[in-house]
């Protein structure tokens, strides 16, 4: 008996999404059931052109054989393997391939099942370290306004995007935030922005507010991604960075979107040549085929743990999935096809080719602003007086019937392609967008 290519779910209501307007879907849902290389297939049969690697996540395409063939050979082999006390031998693998693909800094890598996972992590790391080396008054956390680190507490704590924190209560004490570097005089900037560096120096305010001392670890974004695609002005991480190590903060850099190719290099913290303490990352680790994330450490923080009896436990953290064996075959894979196909480079000499495609934008109807870096890209729309989001979601929608996914975020559409992406496919997506921009109200 054949199989249904496109089953239709028999009930809708069961399942929670989660961010999604859920009455509007259910109403008229969009439904993928397949997808290879740059597009998604819908149940009706239509190819829509991935314009988002899914949710920062696909950066290698989709259904690449590699990462397929990696993971039933696992699940034929080992399915699962218990991470506490006990080991197999792809997660140090995997360990290993993403040290030698991060930083000199790095030397160590703590796996976990998610973005949020891995900045949750990394906090609670940050908070250990300092009490390792007899610094246990190092509490406080710094974040960023509109930044996004995951939704589990911490991560909203430190976060800056007021829906995501507002319902939820007062969330984790002793965190303060920096201003957002959004400046309104860095409008339509190609790349990196001008102006902003000194927006670094709020740090220097909250040392004096909290003392230093109390400071325990600075997260931010490299390149602030889900609130919208906020660039660092030129000269900001290094400030940041400066600062941090005047005063004995460590500096987490949360690259969950950006590593793994998506300005070009391996990581931010290569692009900008900036080195934080701890750096987060989850998505293109195994290009979001399954559920992974990590914490990068460099020697200093992971060695500051390895002291006391050699049999008890040095960090009371971890997940049952840490280092999955399905997840780290996957990740093994998706790291292979990123250098067998120099992909990294490649985004790097498309870039270019997307910035001038994007900004040929800008004449569009309702765009106040364009950012762009890498292969990331953001148009930003006036919104509706009174009906703020609505304008773009209107542009999701009919870029969606008109074959394009794009993502959006209160009224600024974000763009994130594969790496994989060809120049006409970047035509296809922005003459796209040209046409559904123009028809907005």
């Amino acid at each position: 008996m054949a199989l249904d290519r496109n089953p239709a779910p028999n009930d809708l209501s069961a399942f929670w999404m989660p961010f999604t307007a859920n009455r509007q879907f259910k109403q008229a849902p969009r439904m993928f059931v397949a997808a290879e290389g740059m597009h998604y297939t819908t149940d009706d049969g239509r190819q829509v052109l991935d314009g988002t690697a899914g949710l920062w996540c696909c950066n290698a395409g989709h259904r690449r054989p590699k990462i397929v063939e990696a993971i039933q050979a696992q699940a034929a082999e080992l399915d699962y393997a218990p991470a506490f006390q006990m080991g197999h031998p792809k997660a140090f693998e995997l360990a290993s391939a993403v040290r030698d693909m991060a930083p000199e800094p790095f030397e160590h890598v703590f796996f976990t099942n998610s973005g949020s996972e891995s900045v949750e992590t990394a906090l609670k790391i940050a908070l250990a370290y300092h009490r390792a080396r007899g610094e246990g008054q190092r509490t406080r956390l710094i974040g960023r306004e509109r930044g996004y680190h995951g939704v589990n507490f911490g991560g909203i704590s430190v976060g800056g995007i007021v829906n995501n924190r507002k319902v939820f209560g007062t969330l984790l004490n002793g965190v303060d935030h920096l201003p957002a570097t959004h400046l309104t005089e860095n409008a339509m900037t190609r790349g990196q922005p001008e102006h902003g560096a000194h927006l670094a120096d709020e740090l220097e305010r909250i040392c004096a507010l909290h003392g230093g001392e109390t400071i325990a670890a600075v997260i931010v974004e490299p390149m602030a991604g889900s609130t919208g695609v906020l660039l660092p002005p030129k000269g900001y991480l290094e400030r940041l960075r400066e600062i941090c190590t005047r005063h004995g903060i460590l500096l987490i850099f949360d690259e969950v979107i950006t590593g793994f190719g998506r300005l070009g290099s391996s990581f931010a913290a290569e692009h900008f040549g900036v080195m934080p303490d701890l750096i987060t990352c989850a998505k293109g680790l195994t290009n979001g085929v399954i559920p992974m994330g990590a914490v990068l450490a460099t020697g200093q923080i992971h060695d500051a743990f390895m002291t006391g009896p050699e049999h008890m436990i040095e960090l009371f953290h971890g997940y049952t999935y840490s280092g999955n064996p399905i997840a780290s075959a996957a990740g093994l894979a998706t790291l292979e096809t990123y250098r067998e196909e120099g992909l990294f480079q490649r985004a790097a000499d498309l870039a270019p080719y997307w910035e001038d495609a994007l900004h040929s934008l800008a004449d569009c109807r309702h765009v106040v602003e364009l950012r762009n870096m890498g292969l990331i890209g953001a148009i930003e729309l006036e919104p509706i007086a009174g009906a703020p989001t609505k304008r773009a979601f209107s542009a999701f929608l009919d870029a969606y019937d008109k074959g394009c996914l794009i993502r959006t975020t209160g009224d600024i559409i974000a763009l994130s392609p594969p790496l994989i992406i060809e120049k006409p496919h970047v035509d296809q997506l922005v003459g796209t967008l040209r046409d559904v921009l123009n028809a907005l109200d």
